[in-house]
């Protein structure tokens, strides 16, 4: 099941309320595909399809589609702050952890 830590939920909450969004889910979407597999996205969204699988963990509803559900299993939503910037991640335990499946050029 999906996870997301206590900053990430207080964060999306003062996020959500700030933009005046307090109705949404967080939706996580397949994003694309990197070197280090799949590449996921999240994204404040209202509505909820009729085969979406729907989570609340920590009074936060996170909904995305089934295969998402099943390969994010073990993942956790988290919020980092770097001196690059501030944002949330998904730390996903079945992640590829290296790019050597790529061929090379994975920087």
């Amino acid at each position: 099941m999906v996870e997301i830590t206590d900053i990430a939920a207080q964060e999306l909450k003062s996020l959500m309320e700030s933009e005046d969004k307090k109705d949404h889910a967080l939706r996580i979407f397949v994003a694309g595909l990197g070197c280090s597999g799949v590449q996921y996205g999240m994204a404040l969204d209202n509505e909820t399809k009729e085969d979406d699988v729907t989570i609340t963990d920590k009074d936060v509803k996170i909904v995305m589609a089934p295969d998402v559900q099943e390969e994010l299993d073990e993942a956790k939503i988290d919020f980092i702050e770097t001196p690059d910037g501030k944002g949330f991640i998904i730390d996903n335990p079945k992640a590829m952890s290296s790019c050597g499946s790529c061929g090379g050029g994975c920087h």
